[in-house]
């Protein structure tokens, strides 16, 4: 902050926003221009079989061949028109849609808080966030309160990350910088402040959108084959009437007329339907897919689609649905595959063991920090904690109901050195701590199990089955956690001593409900698709 010249109660003042705009630029990643109509234009002839073309029409009119003149030019003009046309369309419906991307930013400037364009914000303003806001640029935090954020963007895990403002060594890679909020990012839980440290392209978004700028674009299949195409029909067109020009001079004694008949077969020789034709068909498929909602940019690109035979696919928020979901529950009568439809409450709770298992969610709505009006709603916060909350609702838990009877006096917010949280409520005639976290924390914390006979001891042969379900959980590519409570006679003891374990929750992103057919649909068309994940290889596997 002394680097950036700034004071985190008051922000920079709008003279010296005005100057770091100008002289560090807008807070955009891609600064595209629209497209031109002339840059368009310019678009339609850039072809060698166009070029072709131009050639032949302009021989045709210097020897006089004015009909095969117009011909040409006819074509060449109605292939441009039925391009421009379309790809002006398209360029206009992308534009349209990257303007809808506009943010807008919570700043502290001049000593109030104010809403302002993200595209202003310059190094130095101190961010101000909230659980739902999204991350407008590389922030430095300076002040946190349960603070957790999506990064799914940057490294596809679809778990939230924890953050607060513990300094992180130099050589700490971004994903590992808990002390950062990245552009592009999403608050989760929580709140914080920050102040800006890199704006547009400076950002960690922004190193990865310069590389896609700096790649240079490549030729559809289809702009290959037709290149290659007119070199050889020029070549050949070429030698052909060089070979009837020798020919007639031995065989005919008008040199002018020779030439004239070996000039207008090379021109007869350019097929001057080849790029129309070409066009139309790109044209078709065009359209084709817009009625599939899909746009495409540039007509060359609706064959290199067609053209297609490996995908390589992310995994996050494109296989699966980017959202958390309760897939088993492991209670000391045993493990229990818990159904998908429970999520969607269309399904009661399963009569077998039903206590342990509601006691069990009943745990993890109580120590809970996301809100989910609906089992149908989104919900806000933590993706990990509103499946929790999802799964409760599932068999008939509402968080709103049970926060009534049993009111929450004290939070916990997640703590990553002790990897637990907890919550404290009013359970008469005392209180009720409730924790949960990693196995291995909430097991070393607990001191009992409880079971439908009472509770029972946890000796190190009972932790040390529990930390193996909790492993054999984790090989099958789940999240899991640890769920534990304690009654106790004050609300200001430490929540995390003497602790009755209940159970394990393991929990997994889901795939996405078309994925299968689309991947089917793939592969009955020739095409290999390939997963792409930097998640476990256990997990990716599974």
């Amino acid at each position: 902050m002394a680097q950036l010249q700034v004071a985190g109660n008051k922000g920079l003042s709008d003279d010296a926003a005005a100057a770091r705009l100008r002289h560090f630029g807008p807070n955009a990643v891609a600064s595209r221009r629209a497209t031109s109509v002339l840059r368009l234009i310019w678009h339609q002839f850039e072809s060698p079989v166009v070029y072709l073309l131009s050639a032949a029409a302009t021989l045709a009119l210097l020897f006089g061949e004015v009909e095969e003149f117009g011909a040409i030019v006819i074509v060449l003009l109605l292939n441009a028109t039925i391009g421009l046309i379309t790809e002006f369309k398209a360029a206009r419906s992308i534009e349209a849609l990257r303007a809808l991307g506009s943010h807008m930013a919570r700043v502290r400037r001049a000593g109030e808080a104010r809403l302002i364009p993200a595209v202003t914000i310059v190094p130095g303003d101190i961010v101000l966030l909230d659980a739902g806001d999204a991350v407008t640029a590389d922030l430095r935090l300076i002040e946190t309160s349960a603070l957790a954020a999506d990064e799914s963007t940057l490294t596809g895990e679809s778990v939230a990350v924890a953050k607060d403002i513990t300094p992180v060594p130099l050589a700490a890679r971004a994903t590992d910088q808990t002390s950062m909020l990245f552009k592009g990012t999403t608050v989760t839980r929580g709140s914080g402040v920050g102040v800006v440290v890199a704006t547009g392209l400076s950002t960690e978004l922004g190193h990865i959108t310069q590389l896609v700028l700096d790649a240079q674009p490549g030729s559809s299949p289809l702009e290959k084959k037709l290149s290659r195409l007119s070199t050889e029909l020029a070549w050949t067109t070429l030698l052909i009437a060089t070979g009837v020009g020798i020919v007639g001079l031995f065989t005919h004694p008008n040199f002018l007329l020779v030439v004239e008949t070996a000039i207008a077969l090379a021109v007869a020789a350019i097929p001057e339907g080849l790029p129309i034709v070409a066009t139309l068909t790109l044209a078709r498929g065009m359209w084709r897919m817009a009625r599939q909602n899909a746009l495409v940019e540039h007509l060359s690109a609706v064959e290199t689609l067609g053209a297609t035979t490996l995908i390589l696919t992310d995994k996050t928020g494109t296989l699966t649905e980017n959202r958390m979901a309760v897939r088993s529950l492991a209670v000391p009568a045993g493990p229990l595959n818990f159904d998908p439809r429970l999520d969607h409450g269309h399904t009661p709770a399963p009569p077998a063991e039903s206590s342990q298992i509601r006691d069990l969610l009943r745990t993890a709505v109580l120590c809970n920090d996301a809100h989910l009006p609906s089992i149908a709603d989104k919900g806000s916060g933590d993706p990990m904690e509103i499946a929790l909350l999802r799964a409760g609702m599932g068999i008939g838990l509402i968080p709103a109901d049970l926060l009534r009877e049993n009111r929450i006096i004290r939070k916990y917010a997640f703590d990553p050195n002790i990897k637990m949280m907890a919550t404290v409520h009013v359970a008469p005639p005392g209180f009720l701590v409730a924790v949960k976290g990693a196995p291995e924390a909430v097991l070393s914390a607990a001191r009992h199990v409880a079971t439908d006979q009472g509770l029972v001891d946890i000796s190190d042969s009972i932790r040390a089955e529990w930390l193996s379900r909790a492993s054999a959980l984790g090989e099958r590519g789940l999240r899991v956690l640890a769920c534990a409570t304690r009654a106790t006679g004050s609300g200001e003891d430490s929540p995390y001593q003497n602790l009755v374990l209940i159970g394990l929750i393991g929990l997994e992103d889901p795939p996405r409900a078309d994925v299968a057919e689309a991947i089917q649909h793939c592969q009955h068309a020739g095409i290999r698709v390939v997963m792409v994940t930097g998640d476990h290889a256990v997990t990716a596997r599974s």
